[in-house]
């Protein structure tokens, strides 16, 4: 199995100002220290090797979207349609015109716009030959979907769109089997409710976890996503805010921390972390702060279990399970 991001951000897209760009372009010419470079691949090279993250590269802008390849009959699958639904989309096309099937398992974590939002923007959507299957725990998936296209919102409508697009509810607790995969969906505490996904794949496990607030007064609940969570290769969790945040001023909006979700990666045996669902008001260079305290929170509370990696999820990062 292998998890591409095509969109890490929560709640809308963001963009770098003009003053973010400038001072990354700032940062980068004092890091150089007056060397030259012989051409812009070098340069490449310096800014991906000796810079930064967050100076040489950016975590990205469009909202949720995730892709999980490994599926058994080659089969597309997606969580979430966010902004960054539009890229898959573009690549997948790519992908197509190379033979391969034009299946696509979409699962939807709720419905709120930020997850939904790149659907009109699929370019699938618009083929006839293609086969779109959208899965969630949601009834009202379909009255989401046109909803967000009614002529008011939106200058195509959802019955102008070509494929062949299926809605099947899912029931939380219950195994699947899609495209060779078995698939659980969990309840999560969220506006309007959202539902994580246990994805398995022969021995290999990936976790999508998106939109749930784990709260400490409510132990039991956290039981249960530990036991979700359980042995899992990877864990794609909802970071959004820092664990001051999460309890005080931000507390009942429907998202958790950091430090949260490794107390629940390390409790379930978890292999490896990957923080997502970014707050959009956070430059990258606070992005990037966030992932070195959990690393060290990590450090910090392993005890004598096994290490716990931490990776930060960024617009483009693929990861082999």
């Amino acid at each position: 199995m292998r998890v591409r991001f095509w969109g890490t951000r929560g709640s809308l897209p963001v963009a770098p100002r003009a003053d973010m760009v400038r001072r990354k372009v700032a940062r980068a010419l004092v890091a150089a220290g007056g060397r030259r470079f012989a051409s812009e691949a070098e340069a490449m090279d310096f800014a991906r090797d000796e810079l930064d993250f967050a100076t040489g590269r950016s975590y990205g802008g469009a909202t949720a979207c995730v892709e999980i390849e490994g599926a058994a009959d080659g089969s597309f699958i997606v969580c979430d349609m966010g902004s960054g639904l539009r890229d898959f989309g573009i690549d997948a096309a790519r992908r197509c015109a190379a033979g391969h099937p034009k299946v696509y398992h979409l699962f939807l974590s709720h419905l709120h716009w930020d997850h939904i939002m790149g659907f009109p923007f699929f370019g699938a959507a618009f083929d006839p030959a293609a086969s779109i299957t959208i899965h969630g725990c949601h009834a009202d998936m379909e009255t989401a979907l046109r909803r967000q296209q009614e002529e008011i919102s939106f200058p195509v409508a959802f019955d102008w769109l070509k494929a062949n697009i299926r809605f099947v509810t899912m029931v939380p607790g219950e195994t699947y089997e899609i495209a060779g995969m078995r698939v659980q969906a969990i309840e999560q505490c969220h506006s309007h409710l959202s539902y994580g996904y246990r994805f398995e794949q022969g021995d290999e496990t990936v976790i999508f976890s998106t939109d749930a607030e784990h709260r400490i007064d409510d132990m039991e609940n956290e039981r249960a996503f530990e036991a979700f969570f359980a042995g899992a290769d990877i864990v794609v969790c909802d970071t959004m805010y820092s664990l001051a945040d999460s309890v005080t001023m931000k507390a009942d909006w429907g998202h958790s921390s950091n430090l949260v979700a490794v107390d629940l990666c390390h409790a379930a045996g978890a292999g490896r972390l990957v923080l997502f669902h970014h707050e959009p008001t956070y430059s990258d260079e606070d992005i990037q702060r966030m992932h070195e305290e959990t690393i060290r929170y990590e450090e910090i509370n392993r005890q004598d279990r096994p290490p716990l990696t931490v990776i930060c999820a960024y617009d483009g990062l693929e990861l082999d399970v």
